[in-house]
């Protein structure tokens, strides 16, 4: 690593007073051209203290920019990776205040959420090992946000601002992954009532267990693990989608049900 310590601190509390002060940042990466990805790794983790200091705790893990369309979109072509807490999470249907949630310049994802019921631990962990360690999978709405100005970021920059992370909402059908296939599952998004995206399970690496696996796979390089009762998303489906006040976002996945979010000033 090129950074000393006490930077990869200063980095992760200016990224938390970002979050808290609903402001972005230039990119680390336009600061910091040698910023690896470990070390942004590193700079999450202190933003992610600062949160449980202030009494967050993990609930799940995250794993994004799975697709092809999302990758296009943002200019990043590998997956990042980042923590679920309890504040991110609200429930389906819900109402958000993108004041109250400090949401800068969200975008919508619609994806597949896991419920674990067993801890994985990677590496070495395949597909098949998520779906036998799955309690449930279920719909999911998860907003992402970036504290990078315009969402101007490379892999390092999205990762240290722990993968963009916002809020989640899941949706309340719980259904066995083994049950259907989860790479052929289709997905439809609504915006206020209008069709605006489609997508399948198949577009986050093939299928969605194999980018859970990814990510099992990825944070035991780091010593973290899945826990049971945790929430892992798996990435997003289609292409991101702007969100504005007022909006009302829906979305039904073929066999796996329905989720639904409203955002207010």
């Amino acid at each position: 690593m090129t950074l000393c310590p006490e930077l990869i601190a200063a980095l992760g509390d200016e990224l938390f007073a970002a979050l808290r002060e609903r402001r972005t940042l230039s990119p680390l990466t336009s600061r910091h051209p040698d910023l690896s990805i470990e070390e942004a790794y590193r700079i999450s983790l202190r933003m992610l203290e600062r949160r449980k200091a202030e009494g967050e705790r993990v609930v799940g893990k995250k794993i994004g920019v799975t697709s092809k369309a999302v990758q296009d979109m943002l200019g990043v072509h590998q997956p990042d990776f980042g923590f679920l807490t309890n504040v991110m999470e609200m429930s389906n249907g819900a109402s958000v205040s993108l004041a109250e949630q400090r949401l800068i310049q969200p975008r919508a994802e619609g994806e597949i959420a896991f419920r674990l019921k067993q801890d994985l631990r990677g590496p070495g962990i395949s597909a098949e090992d998520v779906l036998d360690a799955t309690d449930y999978v279920s719909a999911c709405f998860e907003i992402v946000d970036s504290r990078i100005d315009d969402w101007t970021i490379k892999i390092q920059d999205t990762v240290a601002d722990n993968a963009s992370c916002g809020v989640f909402v899941v949706g309340e059908e719980r259904v066995d992954p083994r049950s259907l296939d989860l790479a052929a599952a289709a997905m439809t998004v609504w915006r206020n009532g209008e069709e605006v995206a489609q997508g399948l399970g198949s577009a986050v690496q093939g299928h969605p267990a194999a980018a859970v696996a990814w990510l099992a796979n990825t944070l035991g390089e780091f010593g973290i693990p899945f826990l049971a009762g945790e929430m892992i998303l798996s990435g997003s489906l289609a292409p991101l989608l702007p969100i504005v006040s007022g909006d009302e976002y829906t979305l039904r996945i073929s066999g796996i049900g329905d989720a639904a979010i409203r955002f207010i000033d």
